[in-house]
Formats: C-alpha cells, sequence, structure tokens
C-alpha cells in the first residue's frame, strides 16, 4: 500500500514565495501617485492629505501608515486597498518627519514621504540681560526657520560694528549669538536681533544693562584685623596677668 508523504515547508521558504508571487504579480504601492520615496513641500496652515493605493492586486491588502517608527491608527474602513491620512494642521514640528505606507503582509513593500514644511523666522530668547561691568555678556537670539536664515545684529538701529577683541558671533540653524568680552557702561542699549530668510524677515530687542562693579568684600583686610585684634587681646591679657592671680 502506498503510503502518502508530506513536505515540509521551512517559513524562511514560505516568505520567499511570498516575495516572490508579489515579485510576479508586480504589486507595489504609490503615495499620491509617487511610487517611490519622495519630498513633499507644504506651508503652515491648511491640511495636507496622503494616499497611498495598491496596485495590481488579486486580493483584499491591508495597509499600515507609520509616523517615523509610531504606527498610526486607522479607522477600519480606512486600511484595505486603499488608505488616507490627514496632516492638520501642518506645523513646524511636522517639518522633517517621515510618514510612511507599508504592505502588512510585506513590510518591504512601503513607500515614504518626507515632509519639507517651509516658513518664516521665528524668533525667541531673553530680551533683559543685566550685567557687571567688566563681567562678559552673551545675547542669544534662536530662530526657528525653514529654509534656513541669516542673521544680522544691529545696536540703537545701527548695523553693530564688531570689535575682533571684544565681540564674538556664534551661528547654528537655529541659534544666533552675540558674545561681549568684558563689558563697559559704553556697551548699554538696544541690540536687535535681525534675521532674513526668503519667507520672510524678523526683528527681536535685546536690552543689556550694564550695572556698576560691586564692591569686592577685602577678605585679606578682614583677615589682617581679626589676627591684629586677637594678638592685641592676648598681649593685654598677658600684661595683666598680675592682677588676675591676686584676685584669684
Amino acid at each position: 500500500m502506498a503510503q502518502r508523504r508530506s513536505l515540509a515547508v521551512p517559513d524562511g521558504a514560505v516568505l520567499a514565495l511570498s516575495f516572490l508571487a508579489c515579485v510576479a504579480t508586480g504589486l507595489e504601492l504609490s503615495v499620491n501617485n509617487h511610487a517611490a520615496d519622495f519630498t513633499l513641500s507644504t506651508e503652515l496652515g491648511p491640511a495636507i492629505s496622503l494616499s497611498c493605493l495598491v496596485h495590481n492586486s488579486s486580493q483584499a491588502e491591508e495597509l499600515l501608515w507609520y509616523r517615523g517608527d509610531g504606527q498610526v491608527r486607522l479607522a477600519d474602513g480606512n486600511k484595505v486597498n486603499i488608505s488616507n491620512i490627514c496632516i492638520s494642521p501642518v506645523n513646524e514640528s511636522d517639518n522633517g518627519v517621515t510618514f510612511t505606507c507599508k504592505l502588512a503582509r510585506d513590510k518591504s513593500v512601503q513607500v515614504s514621504v518626507i515632509l519639507d514644511v517651509q516658513f518664516p523666522p521665528q524668533l525667541s530668547g531673553e530680551e533683559t540681560l543685566h550685567v557687571e561691568e567688566d563681567k562678559d555678556a552673551t545675547l542669544t537670539c534662536n530662530s526657528k526657520a525653514n529654509p534656513q536664515a541669516q542673521s544680522t545684529w544691529y545696536k540703537e538701529n545701527h548695523i553693530l560694528t564688531l570689535q575682533q577683541s571684544r565681540h564674538e558671533l556664534y551661528q547654528t540653524s537655529e541659534v544666533f549669538q552675540l558674545s561681549i568680552r568684558k563689558v563697559q557702561k559704553s556697551d548699554n542699549g538696544t541690540y536687535t536681533c535681525v534675521v532674513e530668510s526668503p519667507l520672510g524677515n524678523r526683528t527681536r530687542d535685546f536690552h543689556l544693562i550694564v550695572e556698576d562693579k560691586k564692591p569686592v568684600f577685602p577678605k585679606e583686610a578682614v583677615i589682617a584685623a581679626v589676627v591684629v585684634v586677637t594678638i592685641t587681646i592676648l598681649f593685654g591679657i598677658v600684661a595683666q596677668k598680675d592682677k588676675f592671680f591676686k584676685v584669684w
């Protein structure tokens, strides 16, 4: 009597067969009609919609959406063969974020979108700074902008004349700093951080108040005075020792 033998298929082979089936059928995804990863430029405020669509599918395919590494929750009717997500309102924190649509049964089939959110400069920073004379001062103008902005420092509405020995500028994509070494009374005044970008210019005023030097507490003089007083008292005691003994 002939015996039937079952052929065990390794898990890896099943995955390989599934992948080959996808390739054979030409199964692919597109997001907003893009079949490959792309960058989407937008502005602050108005909502944007991302639509993911399965192509060449012969069955119902479940779709997944990710924001960065975190999965986006989808309604039950918004995940089979076509899926839409809406980002509203678009804000600065969405800039540079990647949204990815993936095929649930084979996550290697995916399309990613990088958001390029463009917005004019937004400035912040401590507006009033009190610094003692002869101390160093640093004015920090924090700026968020896309595209990256350029900054210029003004004093009393005139471009600041930089002195190599006293002024130092430091700039990154989000920080503009002006450092002044050993501030003087002449450094008193209003400094303005002017930030310029293709989408607009912004300004922020900083008030530097140079205060008088505080008197340094004379430690050495006080110590010397204490020593002198102590020695004087000891000499006094020694000089009056006979009277002390008589009383005793």
